[in-house]
C-alpha cells in the first residue's frame, strides 16, 4: 500500500541525545516524577532542577520556580529550557485560572522558538463542532514506513513528545500529534471536552489527513484510550499502549470490585469522601482538579465515576485485532504491571501481542520509561518496522503483467 503524503517540511536529521538516569530531584515523589519527565524528554538541565527544587517546599511554589527559570533561560537564548521551564510552571497552575491559559500559551510559543527549524506543519483537526491541535513531522529520508499517529494521556501535551516523535520519524515513519478532547489545547483553547470513546478524535485525525492506514501510540493513560479506539477503527493497523490501564478495578482485590462500584453510585458519599481525601492530599487535589477540568464539572462525584469509566467492559479487549506491543516500566507507580498483564491476557483476537517490561537495570522501570527514553523509543520503532513488515508481506502483490 502507497504511504500517504501531506504537505509539511524536511525532517530535522539532528536529535539531542536525550539523558539516562531517574534523578531524585525532590523529595516529594509526584514533585519529583513531573521534573524527571521534564528532564527524561530533553527539556530541563539537570543541576538547574537541582538547583530549582531546593526552593520548593510544595505544589504551590512549583509554578512561580519554574516561570522564574523560564524567564531566565529565555533571557539567555536557551529556547529549548525555557519551554520545558515553562511547561513545568503550565502543568502547576490550577487549571481553571487565567494563569493557565497564559502559561500554555507562553510554553507553545518557547517551544516554536526553540524547534523553528524543525519541519513542524501545525494543523487543527475539526472534531466535535471544534478543533484538536495537530502537527506532522515527515519522515527521515528515505522514509521506510507508514504513518504512525501519537496521543497522550490524563495531563500531557503534545510538544513535551516532541523528542519521541522526532525518533520515530528518524526511523522512517510520518508522524502525526495530535490531543484529543479534554487534553491540551482541545481543551484550553477549544473548550472540548473529554469523551472515553477515543475512536472519534482518531477517525477525525485520520479522516483530515486522509489516512486510510496508519499505526496508533497512546501514551500513559493514553495507552487504554488508544486500545479502545483500534478496537473500533479498522484504518489502524499497529497500536501500542505506552503503558496498558486495561481496567483501574483490576488493582482492587477481586472480592472488594463490586462493592467498590456499589459505592461510587452513592454519590452524596463520593462527594464527601473526594472532597475530605482531596484536602488531605495534594497530589490527589491536583489529580481531582485535572478530570474536573477536562470534564468541565464541579461535582467531586464525576472524578470517581471517570475512573471507573475505564474498565475492560467499555474498552472491549476482544475486538482488537490489530498487532499490539505493550510497554510497561518494573516499577511503575501510576500503571504498574499487574494492569499489563490483565491486558495481555484479554487480547484474545489480537494479530499478535508483544510485551516489553523495562526494568531498573535498564534505568527505565519508571512510568513511560522516563529515565531512559532512548531505548524506549528503539524498542518502539524497532517493532514498527517488523510488524509493517509483516503486514506488507502478507498483502497480495501484483501479477505479472499480461
Amino acid at each position: 500500500m502507497p504511504r500517504q503524503a501531506y504537505a509539511g517540511g524536511v525532517a530535522n536529521p539532528e536529535l539531542v541525545a536525550l539523558p539516562v538516569g531517574f534523578e531524585r530531584f525532590h523529595r516529594r515523589d509526584f514533585i519529583n516524577y513531573q521534573l524527571n519527565r521534564a528532564h527524561a524528554l530533553g527539556f530541563a538541565d539537570r543541576q538547574e532542577l537541582f538547583d530549582a527544587a531546593a526552593h520548593v517546599r510544595s505544589m504551590d511554589d512549583c509554578a512561580p520556580v519554574f516561570e522564574s527559570l523560564s524567564s531566565r533561560a529565555a533571557a539567555e537564548d536557551r529556547a529549548r529550557q525555557a519551554a520545558g521551564y515553562a511547561r513545568i510552571a503550565e502543568f502547576f497552575t490550577p487549571p481553571r485560572t487565567v494563569q493557565k491559559r497564559d502559561r500554555y500559551l507562553r510554553y507553545l510559543e518557547l517551544f516554536d522558538t526553540a524547534f523553528a527549524d524543525a519541519a513542524i506543519d501545525r494543523h487543527e483537526v475539526p472534531c466535535a463542532g471544534a478543533a484538536l491541535p495537530a502537527y506532522a513531522l515527515p519522515a527521515a529520508e528515505p522514509p521506510a514506513g507508514g504513518t504512525v499517529l501519537l496521543h497522550g494521556g490524563f495531563d500531557s501535551l503534545i510538544e513535551e513528545f516532541f523528542p519521541i516523535c522526532q525518533r520515530i520519524a528518524a526511523a522512517g515513519f510520518d508522524v502525526i500529534a495530535f490531543e484529543g478532547p479534554g487534553q491540551g489545547g482541545a481543551r484550553t483553547v477549544h473548550e472540548l471536552t473529554f469523551d472515553h470513546d477515543w475512536e472519534k478524535p482518531v477517525a477525525a485525525v485520520l479522516d483530515h489527513f486522509r489516512l486510510d492506514r496508519a499505526a496508533l501510540v497512546g501514551i500513559s493513560m493514553g495507552g487504554y484510550w488508544a486500545l479502545r479506539a483500534a478496537g473500533r477503527e479498522p484504518r489502524i493497523e499497529q497500536v501500542v499502549a505506552w503503558p496498558p490501564v486495561y481496567d483501574w478495578l483490576h488493582r482492587v482485590p477481586p472480592v472488594l470490585r463490586a462493592p467498590v462500584r456499589a459505592m461510587v453510585r452513592h454519590r452524596d458519599f463520593m462527594r464527601w469522601s473526594v472532597r475530605t481525601r482531596a484536602r488531605l492530599s495534594p497530589t490527589l487535589r491536583a489529580v481531582v482538579d485535572q478530570v474536573l477540568y477536562m470534564l468541565d464539572s464541579d461535582d467531586p462525584a464525576d472524578v470517581a465515576e471517570w475512573f471507573l469509566g475505564m474498565n475492560a467492559g467499555h474498552l472491549d479487549s476482544g475486538r482488537v485485532r490489530q498487532d499490539v506491543l505493550l510497554m510497561c516500566g518494573e516499577h511503575d507507580a501510576f500503571q504498574p504491571p499487574s494492569l499489563t498483564r490483565a491486558q495481555a491476557q484479554a487480547l484474545t483476537a489480537a494479530r499478535s501481542v508483544t510485551t516489553r517490561m523495562f526494568t531498573r537495570a535498564e534505568q527505565a522501570d519508571q512510568h513511560c520509561q522516563m529515565g531512559n527514553l532512548e531505548l524506549a523509543c528503539q524498542v518502539l520503532t524497532t517493532w514498527l518496522r517488523s510488524v509493517e513488515a509483516n503486514v506488507d508481506a502478507s498483502e497480495p502483490q501484483p501479477g505479472p503483467s499480461p
